[in-house]
């Protein structure tokens, strides 16, 4: 599906994203940690489909926008609010929010500071406190990597960065953190590991804001316990277990409609409520 790509500025940060179809329910969808929105292309591309308006916004570092080297432009909360300026820009007073992996995070930290623009949260793989071992043992080294041994990492990624990413498919949609320098990686995850990661127990368990929690059983960084623990956290929460890592990539028609059936409902749900809530009075001017 055609769509457009936009800019806009936020406290000196230039930040991209990509709208997919029209309409007046909004859904952000963010990318994973060193990723950026080219993976989540058909995933806005069946939404649209469905009828929603889909934004894939690049985070500060990511992607086509800004790379700030500033670490407290990385916390988890800082890259929250720069959804709110998003909503903020888009004219949208509530949008679902939701993402994979860091996207998901990112997600839950909106829902601690403005659950107020939040229709629903789509929480795709989230990284909680299980993820702690394989995330340190994946990350430290990149760290490591990113932040001593420079020079040798730009020389091996201005090779790789040689393949064109459409050519690759879905592999290609794993391919963002190729097009960053050592320094933006360095940046970025530092900043994640020194903000927030994910709200605690005590402040899910008040979470009201509907939600679908999709996991999977075969990566650690993304333990399916994580993702069952935090669907029974949240008072409003839906669990859907993902047969691999990549179904929603490579064979995504089960947990695309499982994804437009919760939005559908989440969406009228929403509206009852608010009209449940509106005034009523007959004839004459409105009560004051």
């Amino acid at each position: 599906m055609a769509h457009e790509r936009k800019t806009f500025v936020d406290d000196g940060v230039s930040l991209s994203y990509e709208v997919f179809g029209h309409g007046e329910r909004t859904v952000v969808y963010l990318h994973g940690i060193l990723l950026d929105s080219y993976l989540n292309h058909q995933l806005a591309s069946d939404l649209a489909d469905a009828g929603y308006r889909v934004v894939l916004l690049d985070l500060p570092g990511h992607g086509r926008s800004d790379k700030p080297q500033s670490i407290a432009q990385h916390r988890m909360d800082s890259y929250a609010r720069r959804v709110v300026r998003l909503l903020d820009e888009l004219g949208v007073e509530r949008a679902a929010v939701g993402g994979a992996s860091l996207g998901a995070d990112v997600a839950l930290q909106l829902a601690l500071f403005a659950p107020e623009r939040l229709a629903a949260m789509l929480l795709e793989m989230p990284v909680l406190e299980q993820a702690v071992p394989a995330a340190l043992l994946i990350f430290g080294p990149v760290l490591f990597a990113a932040s001593y041994a420079a020079p040798m990492l730009r020389t091996v990624l201005r090779v790789i960065r040689r393949i064109p990413r459409e050519r690759l498919g879905v592999v290609g949609g794993a391919l963002g953190m190729l097009e960053l320098d050592p320094d933006h990686i360095a940046a970025i995850l530092k900043g994640v590991m020194v903000g927030p990661v994910a709200p605690t127990v005590a402040e899910r368990v008040s979470m009201t804001t509907p939600a679908l929690v999709i996991g999977h059983p075969s990566d650690r960084l993304h333990p399916l316990g994580d993702a069952a623990r935090l669907a029974a956290q949240l008072p409003n929460a839906r669990f859907v277990e993902a047969r691999s890592v990549l179904e929603l990539r490579l064979r995504p028609a089960r947990l695309t409609s499982e994804i437009i059936g919760f939005l559908d409902e989440a969406w009228e749900s929403g509206r009852a409520s608010r009209a449940a809530c509106e005034p009523e009075f007959s004839g004459g001017a409105p009560p004051r």
